[in-house]
């Protein structure tokens, strides 16, 4: 079992999704960000970054991973599953899923933060960082013009983590219209079983003693 400490955010969807996916069994504990659980003693000890998703694999001797990328590099491997096992797949699912970690994250992220929560109004941050966003995007356009899936014929964790980012394009602003390929990739990704419980991580808000199977998932609210 797979203890999982997330919120619902870009960054936690990445993790359900692959969990989903990935048919593993897991629990939820989910932290509210706005109630700064995540800089409390205990979570700190999980993740001295003081950032969700957080998991410990009680099956591994607790094995404690923070940050997506190694988390799903980590589950990848657990499950061997969406992970490419020839040389060429495996660098390209690396590669996109970096190109991921480094580029979209950041910048969409601090769209998000000039777009909606910076106190003042900078239109110069604000226009470089959709710019550099939607430039980002059309990077991804590109690529899934030639492939069907980011790493090549098949689906991966570089798919998973790209795409719990830009499905909330447009609360960032950034318009995907005129990048068909892209559009194309998101609708088939929106449309796996395990992409759409994934977002459900964690669930929506319930009674305290609520509980809820997803799959094969175990989670509580």
């Amino acid at each position: 079992m797979i203890d999982l400490y997330t919120a619902a955010t870009p960054n936690g969807w990445k993790v359900g999704i692959a969990l989903e996916e990935m048919g593993l069994d897991y629990i939820i504990h989910v932290l509210e960000l706005s109630e700064r659980h995540q800089y409390e003693d205990w979570f700190l000890a999980l993740n001295p970054n003081a950032r969700i998703p957080v998991i410990v694999d009680r099956a591994a001797d607790d094995l404690t991973i923070f940050e997506t990328g190694a988390i799903l590099l980590y589950l990848a491997e657990k499950s061997g599953k969406f992970m490419p096992t020839d040389a060429k797949g495996h660098w390209a699912c690396m590669q996109w899923l970096m190109f991921q970690m480094s580029g979209i994250g950041p910048m969409q992220g601090q769209a998000v933060v000039f777009e909606r929560y910076f106190p003042d109004d900078v239109p110069a941050a604000r226009q470089r960082y959709h710019n550099e966003t939607r430039r980002l995007y059309e990077v991804l356009n590109t690529r899934l013009a030639e492939s069907e899936w980011l790493a090549g014929p098949d689906y991966t964790i570089a798919d998973m983590a790209n795409w719990s980012w830009i499905r909330s394009h447009r609360w960032a602003r950034v318009p995907t219209e005129g990048l068909e390929h892209l559009e194309a990739w998101m609708a088939a990704i929106a449309a796996r079983p395990g992409a759409q419980r994934g977002v459900e991580v964690p669930p929506p808000k319930r009674s305290a003693d609520a509980t809820k199977a997803m799959g094969s998932s175990i989670t509580t609210a």
